[in-house]
C-alpha cells in the first residue's frame, strides 16, 4: 500500500485542518444565526403543520461523508417520522453549495402540493427549484437533478407533484456568491424561506 505524494502532502498539511476547524466554527454560528432568524419569520406565519409538530424543534448535525464530503446543516422548523416529513433545511456541503431546502411527506401533503400549484405565481421566478430525484437525500443541483420553478412550467411541475408522496423544494447558493464573500447570507436565507413559505402556509 504506497501514498501518493499528493496523499503524503494532505497528511502532512497542517494548516488544511485548521482552516477546517475554524470555518466548521464559522459555519456553526451562521447556522445558528439562520435559526433566529427564521424563527422570529415563522412567528407571524399561519402554518399547515403536522398533528404532533413543536413549533421550537430544531437540529444542528455536523458529519463527513455526504458523498466523501464534510457537511453540516440545520433543520427548522423540523418534524420526521417514518411516514411524515415536515422540515426547512439549510445544508451546508463542502465542496458543493449550501442549500436551502423545503422537504415535505405525507401528512398534509396534498394541500402543500395544491398551494405549490395555485400559488406558483408567488414563488416561480426566485430561484427556487423542484427536486426531482426520488429521494428526499439527494443534494445535487442541475439536469435531471432539479427544475428551475419559472412561470411558464407550472403544467410540468403539476404533473411532476401529481403521483409522488413527498417532494423538496429548493434554493442552491454557489460558495462564490457575492452574499458570502460581503456577509449577507442572512438575508439570501430569509428569501429563500419566504420565497417557499406560500407552500406551507394556511
Amino acid at each position: 500500500m504506497l501514498f501518493t505524494p499528493q496523499e503524503i502532502f494532505r497528511l502532512t498539511d497542517t494548516e488544511f485542518f485548521l482552516d477546517k476547524a475554524s470555518i466548521s466554527k464559522k459555519i456553526r454560528r451562521q447556522l445558528e444565526q439562520f435559526h433566529q432568524t427564521y424563527r422570529r419569520e415563522l412567528t407571524t406565519q399561519a402554518l399547515i403543520v403536522p398533528d404532533q409538530y413543536g413549533p421550537d424543534s430544531f437540529q444542528l448535525v455536523k458529519g463527513e461523508h455526504l458523498e466523501s464530503f464534510p457537511y453540516q446543516y440545520l433543520d427548522y422548523p423540523r418534524y420526521y417520522t417514518r411516514e411524515v416529513k415536515f422540515a426547512f433545511r439549510t445544508l451546508f456541503w463542502w465542496g458543493h453549495h449550501i442549500i436551502f431546502a423545503l422537504i415535505l411527506e405525507g401528512g398534509h401533503i396534498r394541500r402543500y402540493k395544491e398551494n405549490l400549484v395555485n400559488r406558483f405565481s408567488d414563488i416561480a421566478e426566485r430561484g427556487v427549484c423542484l427536486c426531482l430525484d426520488h429521494s428526499l437525500w439527494e443534494w445535487k443541483q442541475g439536469p435531471g437533478y432539479t427544475l428551475e420553478l419559472t412561470k411558464e412550467r407550472k403544467p410540468e411541475v403539476a404533473a411532476v407533484l401529481a403521483n409522488r408522496p413527498f417532494f423538496k423544494l429548493a434554493l442552491f447558493v454557489p460558495f462564490d456568491d457575492p452574499t458570502i464573500t460581503s456577509g449577507d447570507l442572512d438575508h439570501t436565507a430569509q428569501h429563500a424561506l419566504r420565497a417557499m413559505l406560500p407552500v406551507i402556509s394556511q
